[in-house]
């Protein structure tokens, strides 16, 4: 198995839905989609790439910058992280999270951090354990009134 990164363009829409709809649980649609890549694109801080295996997309990996005021710091953030359940277990997510620890070195982060839904303690939160990421917070979120359109 010959695994490769690239970012995600516009041909990637089916596959890139597919994968949103997997990690949400609700659909993506094309349009949405192509927003997404818009917002990314004009974005100096995200990029969002995808792995594929021949040419065919496997998962999809979104990765920025934060910057850190409180200790005057940079880390990569990985904001999105899905493999197609038929391609997991076959070292995909692990591919894709060296690929985010690489671009954060390369960018003089010292070090990635992600953050991960309740819910998803098996298999996704072990998975990090397992390549070293430790439980450090929570993430507490307040939304004001109706969210935009998700697509």
């Amino acid at each position: 198995m010959t695994l490769g990164m690239r970012k995600a363009v516009p041909s990637d829409i089916v596959p890139l839905c597919g994968l949103m709809t997997e990690l949400s649980g609700h659909h993506m649609s094309a349009e949405g989609m192509l927003d997404r890549l818009r917002f990314v694109e004009k974005s100096p801080a995200d990029s969002l790439f995808v792995c594929e295996e021949d040419g065919r997309v496997l998962g999809a990996m979104a990765f920025r910058i934060r910057e850190n005021i409180e200790e005057v710091s940079r880390f990569g953030e990985v904001s999105v992280m899905v493999v197609f359940p038929e391609a997991r277990r076959r070292g995909v997510g692990r591919f894709m999270m060296r690929h985010a620890e690489k671009l954060a070195r390369e960018l003089g982060c010292i070090g990635t951090w992600l953050v991960s839904g309740f819910g998803r303690e098996e298999p996704a939160h072990h998975f990090y354990k397992r390549l070293g990421y430790e439980t450090t917070g929570y993430r507490f979120v307040k939304l004001f009134g109706e969210t935009s359109d998700r697509h």
